[in-house]
């Protein structure tokens, strides 16, 4: 086991706004996966954005995890507006369920 503190996800919404927050226990800094929501069944994801006490931490690609599984879960698609989302889902192509390009 490492001495790796782990992420923890939650979601914020906020009607036609939602965010995705990665957080760890003892630290005060926050990440964030900000979406748009499109309609019903397309989302945009907006902008991705760590703060330099949660790099390295795993948070960003938690906080990416996280968006694709709610995906799946709620069958929308993700328009990857944001670079990091972009990147990612280009290195993923097992992603191309939810990734609208």
């Amino acid at each position: 086991m490492t001495g790796k503190a782990a992420v923890q996800i939650s979601y914020e919404d906020k009607g036609h706004k939602g965010r995705f927050v990665a957080r760890i226990t003892g630290n005060e800094a926050e990440g964030e996966l900000a979406i748009s929501k499109v309609s019903g069944v397309l989302v945009i994801a907006d902008h991705t954005f760590v703060p330099d006490a949660l790099r390295g931490t795993g948070a960003a690609s938690a906080l990416l995890e996280a968006l694709i599984a709610d995906a799946r879960d709620k069958a929308y698609r993700i328009v990857p507006l944001c670079p990091f989302v972009r990147a990612q889902s280009l290195k993923h192509p097992e992603w191309a369920d939810v990734i609208q390009h």
